[in-house]
């Protein structure tokens, strides 16, 4: 008996010229491609886009919903420490420390009663509206100017164009409560109101003119001491410094800004390295808290920079 050898079968093309395996054959495995490792392209990106994003997140509620809660808070804040110095006839009337409770706001024509602080930088104005420190405090013969920003940190002056000619309100100080009736609205190139003397005062309240968020320039609202004015707290009307001015930033956040926007990306550097180690899910679940939390202090920093009555 002769044995017989088994024909030998090729592999052969289909009609489509694509080689197939012999029939009862299994096709050798192919080696399934590797993801090429990150290159520092890909780290750069990941970290630009998660700083990008920390940014935006932390401007958009700094000056939106957690801007609110913090004027909400230091309102809170600032009215019982203006009405404990009223109890205790410590209340400032005449210049004060930047930042100082000095008098207290009634405009109930507009839901407005807020804590007036003394300065008007941009940091201050965020706690509420300020007392502008070139000019006497409300109450004093003289002109008077508090500003207020129109949207950002609760927009505590957001709705004193809608004041009437001939309505009052109150301001009430360490020397008592004065009452002023609206003179009117008053915008760029409208005639200023005459300047008081003798035992005259004028007030001045200042916000930003327009779309809120986008301001066009200043809107002011004039009104009249119609309450027997008080004794000047000999306060020497000098120059403004200029982070104090309408619209003006606040130029010392700048270091500040510098210092949270390096640890910003150093944490965003790392995060991108730890996501191509770690995955994902647990880099971000670790991440994000840091991000969100040096976004929010850098967006603190950024916000002093833009004009101080937004």
């Amino acid at each position: 008996m002769t044995a017989t050898s088994t024909p030998v079968v090729d592999a052969h093309p289909d009609p489509a010229g694509v080689w197939k395996a012999p029939a009862g054959q299994v096709p050798p495995p192919t080696a399934k491609p590797t993801a090429p490792p990150a290159g520092p392209g890909l780290w750069a990106t990941g970290a630009a886009l998660a700083i990008l994003g920390a940014l935006l997140l932390g401007f958009v509620a700094e000056i939106g919903p957690l801007g609110h809660l913090r004027h909400e808070r230091d309102r809170r804040v600032g009215y019982a420490q203006l009405r404990d110095k009223l109890a205790n006839a410590t209340a400032p009337v005449g210049p004060a420390k930047a930042g100082d409770p000095v008098a207290l706001l009634t405009i109930p024509q507009i839901g407005v009663r807020e804590v007036v602080r003394e300065a008007t930088t941009a940091e201050v104005l965020a706690a509420g509206p300020g007392h502008r420190r070139d000019t006497v405090l409300p109450g004093q013969p003289g002109t008077s100017i508090l500003m207020g920003r129109q949207a950002g940190y609760g927009g505590p002056f957001g709705h004193i164009e809608d004041l009437e000619k001939g309505e009052s309100f109150t301001v009430t100080t360490g020397q008592g409560e004065h009452q002023y009736r609206v003179l009117g609205v008053r915008r760029a190139g409208d005639p200023q109101p005459a300047k008081p003397t003798g035992n005259a005062g004028l007030l001045t309240l200042m916000t930003a003119d327009g779309t809120p968020y986008m301001p066009g320039g200043v809107l002011q609202v004039d009104a009249e001491l119609v309450s027997p004015a008080q004794q000047s707290g000999g306060r020497t009307p000098g120059r403004l410094a200029a982070d104090e001015a309408p619209m003006a930033g606040q130029g010392s956040a700048w270091i500040p800004l510098v210092l949270w926007g390096q640890a910003l990306l150093l944490a965003a550097a790392a995060l991108a390295w730890a996501r191509v180690r770690w995955g994902r899910g647990h880099t971000w679940l670790v991440g994000f808290p840091v991000l969100a939390a040096l976004g929010l202090a850098a967006a603190d920093q950024a916000a002093l920079l833009l004009p101080n009555l937004l």
